[in-house]
C-alpha cells in the first residue's frame, strides 16, 4: 500500500513490482517520459552488427561522435562535449564555476539542486506561477537575479510543467545575465520533442554568448536511457577546455559512442517520433481539457501536468488505482510548488493512451 511519503520516479519499476506484485514488464510506464516508439530499428540493427567494438577503446577525444552530433545541432564540435549521461556534465560543470549561490527556476527535476549542494553552494527557487500556467515571468525573474547570484539554471522545455520558453526570450535573459556575470545552464532534455524546436532550442546562442552552457542526452527521445550519452554545449572554450581537464576519460563505452554516431543520423525515426508525439500530445489535450474535475496545462514536450480539482481524490490516491491496473503516472506532489492535487503522465502509444484516458474518465467528469 503506497502511503503519503511513498513516491516512485519513471525508473523505479523494481521498487513497484516488489510492493504491489506486480511484473515490472506488464506495467505501463507513464512516468518515465520515454519515447514509446522504443529504441530505433535502425540502430538496433547496427549495434548488433557492430557489437566487436567493445574490444577497442573509444576515441578519448570522440572525434567522430562529436563530428556528428555538430552536424545534428548545427555548431562547431570544438563547442561540444559528451559525457556519461547528462548528469556527468552537469556535475562537471557545476564543479568548475562552483556557485555559491544559484537560482532554478521550478518546480523542476532535483538533480540541479542536488549537484549544487554537493559543491558547497546554496540554492534558491524562482516559482513558475500556477495563475500563469506556470510560464515563466521574465520581468519578474530579473528581480530575482541579484549581485550575489552566479548561476540560473532553467529546464526548457521544463519537467513537470511541459513549458518552454522561446530562444528570443532566453536570449533576453543571456543579455541581463551577462551584465551581472551570472552563468546560465539550459537543460535541453526534451527539446526534440516540441513542435516548433528552432523557436525554442538555445543551441545557436552558445555562439554569442560564453556564460551559457547546455546539456542533452538520447535518453528520452532516443529511448536510450541505459546507453549514458549525454552531451553538454558550450562557446567558452576556457570553460570546455576545464570540463575535458576535469572529466575522466572513456566514461562512454565504446557501443554507446558508436551508437550516437548513428543515431543522430536517422532521419526517418527522428521525423516519426515528432509527428506520433505531436499527434498525440494534441488528441490527449483536447479530450483531458473537456473534463471539469481537472485542470490540464497545455503541453510543449511529451508529457503532461494536470491539476485535481475535486475533492474526491488526490494524485497519491490516483496513483493507487491506476497502478492495480498496471499503470504508472507520476506523483507530482514531490516537486517542489506541488501538492497532492498534481499528477504527470508521459504520450504512450496511442491504444495504452487510450486504456489511461478511459480510466481517468471514470474518475474524473
Amino acid at each position: 500500500m503506497l502511503n503519503d511519503k511513498s513516491h516512485f520516479h519513471g525508473s523505479d519499476l523494481e521498487k513497484v513490482e516488489a510492493i504491489y506484485n506486480i511484473n515490472k514488464y506488464d506495467i505501463i510506464n507513464f512516468s518515465g517520459n520515454v519515447n514509446p516508439l522504443g529504441v530505433s530499428k535502425n540502430l538496433l540493427e547496427l549495434l548488433s552488427k557492430n557489437v566487436n567494438v567493445i574490444g577497442m577503446y573509444p576515441d578519448r577525444e570522440y572525434t567522430k561522435l562529436r563530428k556528428q552530433l555538430s552536424k545534428y545541432i548545427g555548431v562547431n564540435y570544438e563547442s561540444i562535449i559528451v559525457g556519461n549521461g547528462s548528469t556527468e556534465l552537469i556535475s562537471i560543470f557545476i564543479n568548475i564555476i562552483k556557485p555559491d549561490k544559484a537560482i532554478i527556476v521550478g518546480p523542476t527535476y532535483s538533480e540541479y539542486e542536488r549537484e549544487i549542494t554537493i559543491g558547497g553552494g546554496s540554492t534558491e527557487y524562482y516559482p513558475l506561477r500556477e495563475e500563469l500556467d506556470f510560464k515563466l515571468d521574465i520581468e519578474d525573474l530579473k528581480t530575482n537575479l541579484t549581485d550575489d547570484t552566479d548561476l540560473l539554471v532553467i529546464c526548457n522545455p521544463n519537467n513537470p510543467t511541459s513549458t518552454s520558453i522561446d530562444n528570443k526570450d532566453i536570449k533576453t535573459i543571456l543579455e541581463y545575465c551577462k551584465e551581472k556575470n551570472i552563468y546560465v545552464m539550459i537543460d535541453e532534455t526534451y527539446i526534440e520533442f516540441t513542435n516548433e524546436m528552432e523557436k525554442i532550442t538555445s543551441v545557436g546562442l552558445t555562439e554569442s554568448y560564453d556564460n551559457l552552457f547546455i546539456t542533452r542526452g538520447v535518453s528520452k527521445f532516443y529511448a536510450s536511457p541505459g546507453l549514458r550519452l549525454g552531451y553538454g554545449i558550450c562557446g567558452n572554450q576556457e570553460i570546455m577546455k576545464k570540463i575535458n581537464d576535469l572529466k575522466n576519460p572513456w566514461t562512454i563505452n565504446s557501443l554507446a559512442s558508436f551508437a550516437g554516431e548513428v543515431m543522430f543520423d536517422d532521419t526517418e525515426y527522428i521525423a516519426e517520433t515528432k509527428q506520433f508525439i505531436d499527434n498525440e500530445r494534441n488528441r490527449i489535450y483536447d479530450i483531458l481539457k473537456d473534463f471539469n474535475d481537472i485542470k490540464v496545462f497545455s503541453p510543449t514536450a511529451n508529457f503532461i501536468l494536470i491539476k485535481i480539482l475535486t475533492d474526491n481524490i488526490n494524485s497519491h490516491e490516483l496513483f493507487e488505482i491506476l497502478i492495480k491496473k498496471n499503470m504508472m503516472i507520476r506523483d507530482a506532489s514531490t516537486f517542489r510548488f506541488l501538492d497532492n492535487r498534481f499528477f504527470r503522465f508521459c504520450f504512450m502509444k496511442k491504444d495504452q493512451n487510450n486504456l489511461l484516458l478511459d480510466e481517468l474518465s471514470k474518475i474524473f467528469k
